[in-house]
């Protein structure tokens, strides 16, 4: 009997371990969330380099969400797009890339963007998301006069824009613990319990 349950909680143990942990998004800094999406796309290739300045509060930064769309829709071409974080200005230094994301033909949402790492920011000093295209059609991000972002400013043709901003949103990703954890953690607890019944 002992070896069957040996044998089923290593089972147990393994399917635990493949299931990937969920995260929960802290936002940091934003120009406008969900509630309210307006505006009109500005051309990433077109006014490049284009972007939005923005002053964390937090001392990371793990992901940027940006409303992005296809400029030139029905052509059946997507585009792969990446962003660029940026010290000084922006086309300053590189401080870190986002993973690039491919989107289809006649795509048009709030998209996210993860760094492969979280990359350190100082709070209270403007740093720069840039966007870039990899590959594909021309694709555009969504840019608007009343977001009234106070931390920062849209970018066209590497010069600020006063008044208007991308909708955007950047934060950190809070690791959930994983099942594999839980899974530990339950069995060390009913191991303690059983040992102190005894």
């Amino acid at each position: 009997m002992k070896i069957y349950t040996g044998t089923l909680s290593m089972a147990v143990l393994l399917l635990a371990l493949q299931s990937r942990a969920q995260g929960t998004f802290v936002y940091d800094q934003q120009s406008s969330d969900e509630s309210f999406i307006a505006g009109t796309g500005i051309g990433i290739q077109t006014f490049s380099p284009m972007g939005q300045s923005f002053t964390p509060a937090l001392p990371t930064i793990g992901f940027a969400r940006f409303y992005m769309g296809d400029a030139n829709f029905g052509n059946s071409l997507g585009a792969t797009v990446y962003l660029n974080l940026r010290a000084n200005s922006i086309t300053g230094p590189i401080l870190g890339t986002t993973d690039p994301i491919s989107m289809p033909d006649s795509f048009s949402a709030p998209v996210n963007f993860f760094f492969p790492t979280p990359v350190a920011v100082v709070p209270g000093v403007t740093y720069f998301l840039q966007p870039a295209v990899q590959t594909g059609d021309f694709w555009y991000a969504l840019i608007y006069n009343t977001y009234n972002y106070t931390g920062g400013t849209a970018y066209e043709n590497g010069a600020s824009q006063g008044g208007l901003d991308l909708w955007f949103r950047e934060g950190i990703v809070v690791p959930e613990p994983s099942s594999a954890l839980l899974l530990l953690l339950g069995g060390g607890a009913v191991m303690a319990f059983r040992r102190r019944k005894t």
